[in-house]
């Protein structure tokens, strides 16, 4: 297709929008990781001292803290979504309607404000604790600002971007192809094996990849519901750019963050047909 025909001038104005929208705070991210430490200008003599500072200092563990939180978020989920996601194709029937939306509710109140609801409910002579102790006389310790909590508030933030595509793969499995199956004597396990989950896989793995995306960058659980006890690669990014005043370092660590997402989002998409999952066939 010519520069100068129809559909590109038409498409002209979309293509600027994404550039300037999209591609150029990028692109001004990756150049700014290059320039001397706790500079403002790109016109600097550019150089690799921000990533070297990364890799002698213990930012690692701010990377493999995100990543393994991310993966365990993922693993959680797809254990919780998958019945539920069947139920909501298969088995809910009429009120499957009414159960999405209870799921969609949450989404309509700021992340924040939930994950403080969390808050009141573990903290000590908060709603569960308190109940305890005025019903029965228990008054356990509160498990607010630990690694557990952290990873629940992760779970329960990014539930309906695992469950929602989910949801959709089951929902394209052919009823036609379960009931052949079991016709020619096939056992749930294999149905499931053999037909529910390879056809149901397009809509496993986008939300897979969602949910580990939006997991990997999580700030405000580890914050607020962990009490800073482990330090996310998102807080130390953050700090580089507020607190510490320290762009080209936060912009190294951003690359190198979407370095390691990007790279494992490639690998998984090598791993399963781009196609398929688009449903382009």
């Amino acid at each position: 297709m010519s520069i100068f025909s129809p559909g590109a001038r038409h498409a002209l104005p979309v293509m600027l929008f994404l550039l300037c929208g999209f591609a150029a705070p990028l692109l001004a991210v990756i150049a700014f990781s290059f320039v001397p430490s706790r500079t403002f200008s790109l016109w600097q003599p550019w150089t690799l001292e921000n990533y070297a500072e990364i890799f002698n200092s213990s930012s690692y563990i701010s990377f493999l803290w995100s990543l393994g939180l991310a993966a365990a978020t993922v693993v959680i989920l797809a254990l919780i979504c998958y019945p539920v996601a069947f139920g909501l194709a298969r088995v809910f029937g009429k009120y499957a309607t009414l159960i999405t939306l209870l799921f969609t509710l949450p989404l309509f109140v700021s992340e924040n404000v939930r994950i403080y609801g969390w808050i009141l409910f573990f903290i000590k002579k908060g709603v569960l604790l308190g109940t305890l102790e005025s019903l029965f006389g228990y008054a356990p310790e509160s498990i607010l600002f630990t690694t557990g909590l952290t990873l629940l508030g992760m779970v329960y933030v990014y539930l309906p971007f695992m469950l929602f595509p989910m949801t959709l793969g089951v929902s394209m499995v052919p009823q036609q192809v379960r009931d052949a199956a079991f016709d020619l004597g096939a056992t749930r396990w294999q149905v499931f094996k053999e037909v529910d989950l390879p056809l149901a896989m397009p809509g496993i793995v986008i939300g897979f990849l969602l949910t580990f995306v939006l997991a990997v960058g999580a700030i405000a659980e580890a914050k607020v519901l962990g009490g800073q006890r482990i330090i996310p690669i998102a807080h130390d990014i953050e700090i580089a750019f507020t607190y510490a005043q320290n762009w080209p370092l936060g912009a190294a660590l951003s690359v190198l963050l979407m370095l390691v997402v990007g790279t494992f989002v490639l690998i998984v998409l090598r791993r399963f047909d781009l196609d398929s999952i688009l449903g382009r066939r």
